[in-house]
């Protein structure tokens, strides 16, 4: 049986940083998580933390506890493996996919959950503002950084035929492991734990991997009533065409067996969204914590009726 790992690139901030985390609280696979520089610091701040023993005030059994809490970091420390990625640099993609392939070898692992994160912004407001050698590092790093994640890791996703380990890839208590329960909550909606669209419950365990890329409403043309932002969206909307022609492929080399999808996260408190925090209603300013659980609750309910499209943190589809 394949064993399953994730990737999550970059991992070190923002969602990516919050995502990296959750997983580890989370999840029994290893994590290979991905940074521009600086890979142990990144590490240490990653696992920050995660060991931190409950307050024996609040303990029944405070050894018991903290045996626990301690063997909980160390699981999360063996699971968590860095490399070196600029998806502005080829060459560090190789060499992260060599390492990856080192680690997980694919004879006997198969790469189950993948988040490309990368992602820059520089709002232009008419085509006077746009700075030619601007655009084309928003589009570098936003279009073919996600298209050479899909390059160098998409061999990894398991192809069809493959026996994958049914074993489940989620803790038990891993709906309420965050906390950032005390973040802002959005205003309710239709979520996919309640069934909307057809999705399953958040405990159901999907049996196929998922290529996670992230997008933007802005990328799409049908739903652009205010116009600008010229080289984001542009970058979106590319982001959402590689997304649909990424699934296409899969469903040629894996089958049921790995899906594509591209994911609006809603505008979260990082600090590519920084200049506009002030212009979003309090609970729609979402915090890092709080987007990396709605974005794994919409991964784990996205079947296979749902590839090769964008969907939101509500777990409604963004039209194109």
């Amino acid at each position: 049986m394949s064993k399953p790992w994730i990737l999550v690139s970059p991992a070190s901030r923002g969602i990516g940083y919050a995502l990296t985390r959750h997983l580890l609280r989370t999840t029994s696979a290893p994590v290979l998580a991905t940074a521009r520089s600086d890979l142990p610091s990144v590490r240490a701040s990653l696992l920050d933390g995660l060991n931190t023993p409950p307050d024996p005030r609040a303990a029944t059994h405070v050894d018991q506890d903290q045996d626990q809490a301690a063997s909980s970091t160390s699981s999360a420390s063996a699971r968590l493996h860095m490399t070196q990625v600029d998806v502005t640099s080829e060459s560090t993609l190789e060499a992260a996919s060599a390492k990856a392939a080192a680690l997980f070898p694919p004879a006997t692992h198969d790469m189950r959950l993948a988040f490309a994160l990368p992602g820059i912004l520089r709002p232009e407001k008419s085509p006077r503002d746009v700075d030619h050698d601007a655009a084309l590092r928003v589009l570098r790093v936003n279009v073919l950084g996600p298209l050479l994640l899909m390059k160098w890791f998409g061999e990894f996703l398991p192809r069809r035929g493959v026996a994958m380990d049914p074993g489940p890839l989620w803790q038990p208590s891993s709906a309420s492991s965050s906390p950032s329960s005390s973040a802002p909550t959005p205003s309710p909606s239709p979520s996919p734990e309640s069934g909307h669209r057809g999705e399953g419950g958040k405990g159901e365990e999907k049996g196929h991997a998922t290529f996670l890329t992230a997008s933007a409403r802005l990328g799409s043309t049908s739903d652009n009533h205010l116009g600008g932002w010229y080289s984001y969206r542009a970058s979106k909307s590319a982001v959402n065409s590689l997304t649909r022609t990424f699934d296409l492929h899969l469903r040629a080399r894996s089958a049921d067996n790995a899906i594509a999808i591209a994911y609006h996260p809603g505008t979260v408190r990082t600090e590519l969204s920084k200049a506009y925090w002030d212009r979003v209603r309090g609970d729609k300013l979402f915090s890092p914590e709080y987007a990396a659980e709605r974005l794994v609750d919409v991964v784990r309910t996205r079947g296979l009726e749902h590839r090769g499209r964008c969907w939101d943190w509500k777990g409604e589809e963004v039209l194109p």
